[in-house]
């Protein structure tokens, strides 16, 4: 009989999606211009913490303990997502100011950063695809990983 532990592979296919989403991410950034505002910079950490809590559990023995609290990172992410998703569809108002504002080395330097960077709303998506936005996009995404994390924690047998 062929087992298969399906935490494990719940793991590693989220440990791959939250790469690939962090990738896009910061391709989308520096590849193609397309600069975050606040809560895009939030929805990122999520993935990172995940990405670190799933790296860690190769050494831990605590890998169910991992894989749940990466599932309410994933909920955090997709709660952030869509809450801007809110912001975008107007449901709700989002923060009174968002902007891309990175480190400076000197008082100058930080000046002429602030006076040059781009201003970038949450209230406004800067790409859409099918008709959502990346924050819309990222609510599936998140939501699905979150679900398949859920999955897999309430089935433990392996099969």
């Amino acid at each position: 009989m062929l087992r298969v532990n399906n935490q494990l592979i719940a793991g590693y296919v989220i440990l791959a999606a939250s790469f690939a989403a962090l990738g896009l991410a910061l391709m989308s950034q520096y590849g193609f211009g397309y600069h975050p505002c606040e809560l895009c910079i939030y929805q990122r950490w999520a993935f990172a913490v995940v990405i670190l809590l799933l790296l860690i559990s190769f050494v831990s023995c605590k890998k169910r303990l991992i894989l749940l609290l990466s599932a309410l990172a994933l909920l955090v992410g997709t709660s952030i997502a869509a809450f801007q998703f809110g912001i975008e569809q107007g449901w709700w108002e989002g923060f009174t100011a968002c902007s891309d504002v990175g480190g400076a080395g000197s008082l100058e330097d930080l000046r002429a950063q602030i006076l040059e960077a781009p201003i970038v709303r949450c209230d406004e998506p800067t790409w859409f695809f099918l008709g959502l936005s990346m924050a819309g996009w990222n609510v599936l995404y998140s939501g699905g990983l979150f679900l398949l994390a859920l999955a897999s924690l309430w089935k433990r047998k392996s099969i």
